[in-house]
């Protein structure tokens, strides 16, 4: 999803929200400093396989996902991180490792940390490793519907 497709669902969805572009950058430390976005504001998204099933799980920048608690959360019987190859060609114009959290739009499912919550604005990779957008908290899980729990080290 590049980010004209993304802005366009976000402006269908009457949401207010900024787009940052910034020097290219991978890590997590990198994106927050070239965008000057606080590391706790800048949610990345985890691709996992839960009971097989390909899902998004969304947390700080600076967090792990604990795959023991999301198995938990889902009820699954086996949570592991997808492979890349398992996930590239499911976000056709998205630059590998820079997919926005929008699971709803992929028919796949969200997590999201309760870290994350917290913030009343959250920033993402919108599909570039030189974009982010930022919006409110609220507006992600009013869109992305979320399944908030304690599913990374350090909630």
């Amino acid at each position: 999803m590049p980010v004209q497709r993304l802005k366009e669902f976000l402006d269908g969805e009457k949401v207010k929200y900024v787009v940052i572009q910034h020097s290219p950058a991978f890590t997590a430390q990198e994106i927050a400093a070239s965008a000057h976005v606080s590391g706790k504001e800048l949610a990345k998204t985890v691709m996992v396989l839960i009971d097989g099933k390909m899902a998004m799980a969304v947390v700080p920048a600076s967090f792990k996902v604990n795959l023991d608690r999301l198995g938990e959360v889902a009820g699954a019987e086996r949570v592991e991180l997808a492979d890349e190859s398992a996930f590239e060609s499911m976000f056709p114009g998205c630059e590998l490792g820079a997919m926005p959290p929008f699971g709803n739009l992929y028919d796949m499912e969200v997590y999201a940390s309760e870290r994350l919550a917290e913030d009343e604005e959250i920033a993402f990779n919108a599909g570039s490793h030189t974009e982010l957008v930022r919006l409110a908290y609220a507006d992600f899980a009013r869109l992305a519907k979320p399944k908030v729990a304690k599913i990374s080290y350090g909630d």
